[in-house]
């Protein structure tokens, strides 16, 4: 099953796009929390997680440390904290890919705390990733390709990889600038596509539909005068 994730953290934006039916996520980092208006950051998370929890969708949150403890003290804190206001299968805690920080993934992991390692560019990252027990794995998609990479390759040897090693592993395709991209990554071996609210209303536009809408109602205008 392919799933659609909203890459934001407006709670407004989610609410509406959820209200369409379409999205079973929310992943968040800090450069999309700093887009918000300055707040406590406990509060603006454990906001998000009160409606993702409601909502039955999932909700991934990022460190922002830069040391490998401070990035395990911190992901514990952080879960310790929502797990208490989502359904902890719900949650999943982000930590970026690095030697050290597979460290990480697998104390969080053998603590039963789903991890999404994100900032992946490529099928090796994912691979140790994985194999460190991250139950998710995020592929920078259109950043990998600005470096004249080949994320549909990418995707589709990290896909080998984990069924041939049986690894309970799912991978998101994120950095998507165009409708395009979530096609591409979900017909190359991608779970997830995470996305923004650009970029899942352009999803829905074509100026051939527009046209054929209003082709129509002329039509129909013109016969029924």
């Amino acid at each position: 099953m392919r799933k659609l994730y909203i890459d934001t953290a407006n709670l407004d934006d989610i609410k509406r796009i959820n209200s369409f039916g379409i999205i079973k996520g929310v992943t968040t980092n800090p450069s999309l929390i700093a887009k918000e208006p300055k707040q406590n950051f406990d509060a603006l998370i454990e906001e998000l997680a009160e409606f993702c929890d409601e909502s039955s969708l999932s909700l991934s949150v990022e460190v922002f440390a830069s040391e490998p403890e401070e990035m395990y003290k911190q992901a514990k804190e952080i879960h310790t904290k929502l797990k208490s206001i989502i359904d902890p299968d719900l949650l999943r805690i982000k930590i970026p890919i690095g030697l050290e920080e597979l460290s990480v993934i697998k104390r969080l992991s053998d603590e039963g705390i789903d991890v999404n390692c994100t900032c992946c560019f490529t099928e090796q990252q994912m691979q140790l990733a994985a194999l460190s027990g991250a139950k998710y794995v995020s592929l920078f998609y259109s950043r990998l390709r600005d470096t004249s990479g080949n994320p549909k390759e990418v995707l589709n040897r990290t896909r080998d990889f984990l069924y041939e090693n049986n690894l309970l592993c799912e991978i998101i395709a994120g950095s998507i600038r165009s409708q395009g991209d979530v096609s591409d990554a979900w017909h190359n071996g991608c779970d997830i596509v995470t996305c923004s609210t650009k970029i899942i209303e352009g999803m829905t536009q074509h100026p051939k539909t527009d046209e054929s809408v209003a082709g129509f109602l002329k039509d129909f205008n013109n016969w029924i005068k």
